[in-house]
């Protein structure tokens, strides 16, 4: 049994990760229950979180109308500019919403998730990531517009400034049924979630592979840097922060820089090793589609599969978890359904394109067949990479690199903004969550994989029971507006 991304530690990082290791347990034990049940003969356990996300995403795909494919081309005219107005209240336009949200998403899930679905489910929970992507652009559509539909002006004289999400959409709704006690209490638990999942998903796992791949190119286990997590995490938190003391502003002109490289160059470097193993191609197609749907895999294995699939592209995507509609709140839009048809493009992108790419190269140059019981992540990824494009792992360092900064970046907002929620804008509080937030690099930097994944996914998934219940009550209203604006659109 391996387990390559656990790297020895001294006497720091090991401290580090046995302080931490209790609390991801903890967490994880209560998010992520699994319901056991037999079916074929086999013994299934079902991690009821998912069925949660799975659900919301399929039904608003049904309810309203598979508009994330009928109306797919008129995301990208949006986020073209086609229909902007300079007069349209915001903070920024867009282009630069989507690409904060990506920069959000478009990380490490990419490249580690992949691995990570792949090591544990196998190929199979590839196509079911794609197919998460597909149904999770209607959830991403639904929390975009919500949140443009709900935000708030914190300062009633300056629309400039803007604050949205699901807790505010959550307090709405119930408020409009006369539970608003209820409502701000559903706000103030996605809010408290989703500072932890900054600090976790947003943080501590882009850290830590991060760092994992700087160990690969110096050597390995042997080299300089496998005990020193805590060393680079203090260098790359010291980035974090010359970034995030600018605010909304400056992290969204980063994001929109980054996110299209680190993308293109990614993208890239994944169709050269596509096109250099096309003759796999076919059969890595047919490998990933047996393994997800075959019975011949068994029953058990296939669960695995589509559960593994399900769960990576979540954290991937985020989509039902509500962290994009923070950001895609702040939009230069006057009408918060436009917001939505650009919204839903970013699980397209983020996971039907580029973590389809991860996936087809780990399958078809069969580094995934080298994996024994053990968890992998970035460094499957750049085994994979290696066989076609030789010395390609430091340029994936300098990638996934790039994914880390911008998604440990964007997260930072989606936390300060859930945490004003609760305490309001607060300078010496803001401060606190600033040197909290850069302190949490370190420790993501030293501590194990697999308790960085348990943490994260935990208090990340969390944000989703609150989230999809709004979605849930918010459906029948969204159908409408929805509509109204499909009219509009004719008669222009």
């Amino acid at each position: 049994m391996s387990a390559p991304e656990i790297i020895p530690k001294l006497q720091i990082d090991e401290q580090i990760n046995q302080i931490f290791k209790p609390v991801a347990d903890a967490i994880e034990s209560v998010i992520f229950y699994a319901y056991p049940f037999e079916m074929f003969g086999e013994e299934i356990q079902i991690k009821l979180i998912l069925v949660w996300l799975v659900a919301i995403s399929l039904f608003l795909t049904f309810y309203l109308g598979f508009i994330n494919i009928r109306y797919f081309k008129h995301g990208i005219d949006l986020v073209r500019g086609k229909y902007d107005k300079a007069s349209d209240k915001g903070e920024i336009n867009r282009f630069q919403a989507l690409a904060t949200s990506l920069s959000g998403t478009v990380g490490l899930g990419n490249i580690a998730g992949v691995a990570v679905a792949v090591s544990l489910g196998g190929p199979g929970a590839v196509f079911w990531m794609a197919m998460m992507g597909v149904f999770g652009m209607t959830a991403k559509f639904a929390e975009a517009a919500l949140g443009v539909k709900y935000r708030v002006y914190p300062n009633p004289n300056d629309k400039s400034q803007v604050a949205g999400g699901p807790m505010y959409y959550l307090e709405a709704i119930f408020k409009r049924h006369d539970q608003a006690m209820f409502g701000k209490f559903l706000g103030i638990f996605f809010a408290v979630c989703c500072v932890g999942g900054a600090i976790g998903a947003g943080n501590m796992f882009q850290a830590n592979q991060a760092f994992q791949q700087v160990v690969n190119v110096t050597g390995g286990e042997q080299g300089f840097m496998a005990d020193k997590g805590w060393i680079f995490g203090i260098g790359l938190a010291l980035l974090v922060g010359v970034v995030i003391i600018g605010g909304l502003k400056k992290i969204a002109n980063v994001a929109s820089r980054i996110v299209p490289l680190m993308g293109l160059l990614y993208l890239t470097a994944g169709l050269v090793v596509i096109t250099m193993n096309f003759t796999q191609i076919p059969s890595g197609l047919m490998t990933i589609v047996q393994m997800a749907v075959t019975p011949e895999a068994g029953f058990g294995a296939i669960i695995g599969a589509l559960l593994m699939g399900v769960q990576r592209a979540a954290f991937s995507n985020e989509a039902g978890i509500g962290s994009a509609a923070i950001v895609h709140s702040t939009a230069k839009v006057k009408d918060p359904v436009s917001q939505g048809f650009v919204g839903m493009l970013g699980p397209f992108i983020d996971t039907i394109i580029i973590c389809m790419v991860t996936g087809l190269v780990i399958v078809i140059t069969g580094a995934y067949e080298n994996v024994d019981e053990g968890m992998e992540g970035v460094s499957l990824t750049s085994r994979a990479f290696e066989t076609t494009i030789p010395h390609f792992s430091y340029v994936l360092a300098v990638i996934v690199f790039l994914f880390a900064y911008s998604t440990m970046i964007a997260w930072f907002y989606y936390g300060l903004k859930a945490l004003t929620y609760i305490t309001g804008e607060k300078p010496a509080i803001e401060m606190a969550y600033k040197i909290i937030f850069c302190l949490f690099v370190i420790v993501g930097s030293a501590s194990a994989l697999g308790n960085i994944i348990r943490f994260s996914d935990s208090i990340l998934f969390a944000m989703a029971i609150p989230n999809v219940i709004g979605l849930y009550l918010f459906a029948p209203e969204l159908k409408k507006d929805i509509k109204k604006y499909i009219q509009g659109l004719k008669k222009a």
